[in-house]
């Protein structure tokens, strides 16, 4: 059928929006509209497969799987289907039950009878992998949707995120067509303050305060103190945006060879100052790197499984090749002062 289908977990979409909005991923922080909800999903979809829209299909959770007003909201909408799981209490928090399975046994069935040519998932579970292969293996195209995350990293199991045929990330302005944070509750009003009564200090009192300390005309400092900050770090100044990319360029197109993989976050981090006059001071230490910045480089070299067996530490030679690997970089984007005098 050329139709397209769109399985939705609720858990996942509410709970990842009311962190991208919030910082904070309890749904509870969020009022959504649902109507502007469905129409948004099934626009997208609609728009992405070329397809018309068969159903969305929404799974959540619900103590004693009673429909909540929302789920009775969402029940009245056109082409929507609700799907409730248990939400039972352990250890203290909610926990869903069923909900998985659920989506799990719709996907492989909507495969099975051939009841669309494209399915869209939004869902980070990675329980959900096999019934994406077996929907693939039916010959139905998988589109997997992925709320924005706050930090750049992934919000969704790899495994998932890597089985996919086309995948999407759902921006803040989608999220705010049909989700806005909650209000907190009534500003409270400020107490007026009493004026203070003011005190006048008996000769005893005036005798007994300690002088005053004049401060120091010279400063003691260390030899090696560096008086230019610190360069920001990577981190610092990368958008989740970027991040993402990052990621994404990451686990595609970076080798995983020592010298390459610095030369790589080296190029990155580059691209991303505002100015070259805070770098000139680094060939100063030629050839350590700033230490916050070290250690974010090796954090980052350690993604491509350059890591001893034993102690979960990079290899000295490893290490040596990945700086080497930076400053090489670094020297295309900076020339060393001294090499340009003597050239010259």
């Amino acid at each position: 059928m050329d139709r397209c289908v769109v399985l939705v977990d609720a858990g996942y979409l509410l709970g990842a929006a009311a962190n991208l909005l919030a910082g904070d991923p309890v749904r509870a922080r969020l009022t959504v509209d649902h109507a502007a909800l469905a129409t948004a999903l099934a626009e997208r979809a609609e728009a992405e497969t070329g397809l018309p829209l068969l159903r969305i299909y929404w799974f959540d959770a619900a103590p004693d799987r009673r429909s909540l007003p929302e789920h009775r909201r969402l029940r009245t909408l056109p082409r929507v289907t609700v799907r409730l799981g248990a939400l039972t209490r352990a250890e203290g928090r909610w926990v869903q039950k069923g909900v998985d399975a659920a989506m799990h046994a719709e996907l492989t069935e909507l495969a099975h009878n051939r009841a669309c040519a494209d399915l869209v998932l939004l869902s980070g579970d990675g329980d959900l992998l096999p019934g994406m292969v077996c929907a693939k293996e039916h010959g139905v195209v998988v589109h997997l949707w992925a709320v924005q995350p706050v930090d750049g990293d992934f919000n969704q199991s790899e495994d998932l995120v890597a089985e996919a045929d086309e995948r999407r990330v759902l921006s803040r302005a989608f999220v705010e067509r049909w989700a806005q944070l909650r209000e907190t509750g009534p500003a409270t009003v400020p107490a007026v303050r009493a004026p203070e009564l003011r005190v006048v200090p008996t000769p005893r009192d005036l005798a007994t305060r300690p002088a005053p300390t004049v401060p120091p005309a010279l400063v003691l400092r260390w030899s090696s103190a560096r008086l230019t900050p610190a360069p920001p770090t990577l981190a610092e100044i990368t958008s989740p945006e970027q991040r993402w990319a990052d990621r994404e360029e990451d686990s595609a197109a970076v080798p995983g060879e020592a010298q390459q993989v610095g030369a790589v976050f080296a190029r990155r981090w580059l691209s991303r100052l505002q100015r070259d006059t805070e770098l000139l001071p680094l060939w100063a230490d030629h050839p350590r790197i700033p230490h916050r910045l070290d250690s974010e480089l090796l954090r980052y070299a350690a993604r491509f499984g350059l890591l001893a067996a034993k102690d979960d530490q990079i290899d000295e030679q490893d290490r040596y090749a990945i700086r080497a690997g930076f400053w090489q970089a670094f020297a295309d984007r900076v020339p060393r002062p001294d090499l340009a005098v003597a050239q010259e």
